[in-house]
């Protein structure tokens, strides 16, 4: 006897947008959207978890510093810092 693998639907919504970025990628890949799922899917199980890390988008302490800075200077709070050469600029940035 065969081994025929019964077939099963999935219908999920995304947005539109990102549907069609992720169709173009998958594309590029070599893959359509039911092959690439099926990729994610077989991983996932095979690994028992999600094959990638997921984790919040925290800023880090240098950029919550220059976001901070930056709403001061928007804000008339803080002057912002002028620059004479793109050394000087890369110098303070290294900083």
């Amino acid at each position: 006897m065969s081994s025929i693998s019964k077939q099963s639907n999935l219908n999920i919504r995304l947005d539109s947008n990102l549907k069609k970025e992720a169709e173009e990628l998958f594309k590029s890949l070599g893959l359509n959207m039911t092959s690439a799922i099926n990729v994610f899917l077989t991983q996932s199980v095979k690994e028992q978890k999600i094959p990638f890390e997921i984790r919040r988008n925290v800023p880090s302490r240098k950029l919550k510093k220059a976001l901070k800075e930056t709403k001061e200077i928007i804000s008339g709070k803080r002057k912002a810092k002028t620059y004479t050469s793109t050394e000087e600029l890369f110098k303070d940035l290294d900083n």
